[in-house]
Order: structure tokens, then C-alpha cells, then sequence
């Protein structure tokens, strides 16, 4: 029988242009790249037999792509659709499995404080959801929806009967305002706080300096040399920091804090000089209102809310000398550790910049609403789990 000619090949100009892309392209796929220099090399009426001999391929894979180029142009040249894989899981298991990892493991009588992908799908074989599953498959479905439930954040509840007004009190003064009334150029906010027991530990073996693909190596066994408190006032809108050390937190320790910034211009001669300070011991209720304006009259204090020191911009301030002066903790003695801390006060002074608070009191409503609304829902939760 004679034999089936090769199917011809004609190229215009932009098909020829895309195919020499794929066959010449780094990105493209190996498979593209192989079906677009066939049709290329078929389009110079090379027989089908040498084709195969210049590609490494068998000659009926270059009959295939030759022909369907032939009759379906550059199109053809993609993979048909398949069938593909039978699904082995319904649309109604793989919501029971999301529902599943947003329980608490304590609520399915699993004595496991979070899930992880291999318990959720022992669990779900456990409760007969599916017959088998995968750990693989579990951590794929919890990704569509961006579940992760072995993490887990802290919080508190708000505990402040007034923490609205104290709170928006604050935020108030960042945003150069008093009672309604905008601060004047001879007016100055301050936020003050105790960064307690910063220890000196000496390392039992010297720190080894990073090197090329190695981290800074700091020795795990340490002797005690002591702690001392690090005491910082910062004023908000010039981005000042005053600190000093003392051996122990306390009202004195605070007022010698007070004493020094108080004593330097501009806060000396200032109209009023606000501080913004948390509910430690140190300067809690009445009493450190009346002993700070006692000592200095021009100032006045301002209280953050209960379990809110967030809202106390000083403590931006201490977390930048967590990471950058304190961590990792490799100190000969004190003497070292007050050294680096006020040598750190005047680097950070000489380019500080003010913090950029964007938290207002509009966002501060938005907050409590939702935090209302979910206090609300995990009420009726309560309720419908009690008369169930």
C-alpha cells in the first residue's frame, strides 16, 4: 500500500514569529517548545522521518502534531481538555472540614490544645466525615480560605468602664487637641513608662561575629551580673527621648524621671505639658495627679486605660530598644548596660523622626463596635449551647 503523504505546512508571518518564540523561549515548557519546532521544521518540507531523527522523538509523536498544526493551526497545538481525576470528595465535605478546623478541639472532646493538619484528619475519619483523607489534602482546603488553626493570637477584654473617654482622651492629645481645644505652640505631650529588669548577662563564651552564611552565635549559658530599670519619657511630636536608670521601679525613680525632664526648656518655662502615662504603681490614681502637680504645675497627667498600654506611644519607643540595644542580652556588668542605653538615646535623638500614629478616635469607635458585636455573638453562642 503506498504511504500517506505528510501533511503540509504553511506558515504566515505572525505564526511563524510566535512558534520560533516557543521553540527559542527559557520559559517556555519543554513540551511547547518540542511541538513548535516540528511544525517549524515541517514548514521547511522536511519529511517526518527526519524530523524525528533531529528532535529525539518518534516519528508517529511528530505525524500527530504535524497533522493537527495542519488542521487546527497554532491553537491545535495546546493540550486537549481531559477527563481528568474522578473527584474523590464532595462540596459538603469539604465545608464539614473547614467547620471542623474552626472549632475548638475542646468542643469535639479532643484532648489537643489546637489542630494541625494530621489531627484534623484523623478527626475527620473519626467522626465519619470521609472514609480516608489525606494531611495534604486538609492543609490544601484550610489555604483556599487562608484557616491556619494551629496559630494562635492573645488578647484581652476591655476591662475599663470608661475606657471610651480615657482612650479617646489620648488619642485626642497625639492628634494636637484638648478637650476640643487644639494644643498651642508652648504646649507639649510627653509619654512616659518603666522598661523593668533589663539584666546583664555575661556570656560564658564570647559572642562569635556573623559570617558568610552564619548567624551571630551568642553562647546559651550566662552568669547573673543583675538587673536595673530603664526609665524613658518621649515626647510625641518632636520626637525627644529623656531616660535614666535606676536600681528598682517606683514613685521616686518616676519623679527623678519627672525632675529631669521638667527641669530643661522647653518643658520648664511651657504653658502645659501633658503626660501620658499607664496604671502602673509608680503613677497610679489621684494621688500621682496631685504629687505631679505638686512638684510642677504646669503639667498635667493623663492616664491610658486599664490593660491599654497600647495606646502609650512610649512603648514603640522601648520595643526599638528591645531589638536593637538589649537583644540578644550579652553584657559584662550594669555599668555596660547604662553605658549602651544613654549612648543609644543620643543616636536615636540625633535623627529620630515622630512616630506616625494613625490610630484615631473614629477608629477607635470601629473597634469597640466590633468588639461589642463579638462579645454579643459569643453570648447567644452561650445561650443557644445552654438550651440546646
Amino acid at each position: 500500500m503506498p504511504l500517506a503523504s505528510a501533511a503540509p505546512v504553511m506558515l504566515t508571518a505572525s505564526e511563524r514569529h510566535r512558534l520560533k518564540k516557543m521553540a527559542y523561549g527559557h520559559k517556555t515548557p519543554h513540551q511547547a517548545r518540542q511541538r513548535a519546532t516540528i511544525v517549524l521544521l515541517a514548514a521547511r518540507g522536511r519529511p517526518n522521518a527526519r524530523i524525528a531523527v533531529q528532535t529525539r522523538l518518534h516519528v508517529d509523536t511528530v505525524r500527530t502534531w504535524r497533522g493537527r498544526f495542519a488542521a487546527g493551526g497554532l491553537p491545535a497545538l495546546a493540550d486537549r481538555k481531559r477527563s481528568g481525576r474522578p473527584v474523590s470528595f464532595t462540596a459538603l465535605q469539604v465545608a464539614e472540614v473547614k467547620a471542623l478546623a474552626c472549632q475548638l478541639p475542646a468542643r469535639t472532646g479532643a484532648p489537643l490544645s489546637r489542630w494541625s493538619c494530621p489531627e484534623l484528619a484523623r478527626e475527620v475519619v473519626a467522626q465519619s466525615i470521609a472514609g480516608s483523607i489525606s494531611s495534604s489534602t486538609v492543609r490544601r482546603w484550610l489555604k483556599q480560605d487562608a484557616l491556619r488553626p494551629w496559630q494562635f493570637q492573645s488578647w484581652i477584654s476591655v476591662r475599663d468602664p470608661a475606657f471610651r473617654p480615657k482612650a479617646a482622651r489620648v488619642l485626642d492629645l497625639y492628634a494636637r487637641t484638648f478637650d476640643d481645644v487644639p494644643l498651642g505652640e508652648d504646649e507639649y505631650v510627653i509619654s512616659a513608662d518603666e522598661k523593668t529588669s533589663i539584666q546583664a548577662r555575661c556570656r560564658c563564651h564570647p559572642t562569635l561575629a556573623p559570617g558568610q552564611a552564619r548567624a551571630m552565635r551568642v553562647n546559651h549559658e550566662y552568669d547573673r551580673g543583675g538587673a536595673v530599670a530603664y526609665l524613658a519619657a518621649y515626647d510625641v511630636h518632636r520626637a525627644r527621648v529623656f531616660g535614666r536608670c535606676e536600681p528598682r521601679t517606683g514613685i521616686r525613680p518616676f519623679m527623678n524621671l519627672v525632675t529631669q525632664v521638667m527641669t530643661t526648656e522647653p518643658y520648664a518655662s511651657a504653658r502645659c505639658v501633658f503626660w501620658i502615662v499607664d496604671n502602673g504603681s509608680s503613677h497610679r490614681g489621684k494621688k500621682a495627679i496631685d504629687r505631679l502637680t505638686r512638684a510642677f504645675p504646669n503639667t498635667v497627667m493623663v492616664h491610658t486605660p486599664v490593660h491599654a498600654s497600647w495606646t502609650n506611644q512610649v512603648e514603640i519607643f522601648f520595643s526599638i530598644v528591645q531589638r536593637k540595644v538589649v537583644s540578644p542580652n550579652d553584657f559584662t556588668d550594669l555599668s555596660e548596660v547604662r553605658d549602651r542605653l544613654r549612648a543609644f538615646e543620643d543616636r536615636y535623638n540625633a535623627t529620630a523622626q515622630p512616630f506616625q500614629w494613625r490610630f484615631t478616635t473614629s477608629d477607635l469607635d470601629d473597634l469597640l463596635t466590633r468588639l461589642d458585636r463579638h462579645t454579643l455573638d459569643r453570648q447567644e453562642e452561650s445561650s443557644a449551647r445552654l438550651t440546646a
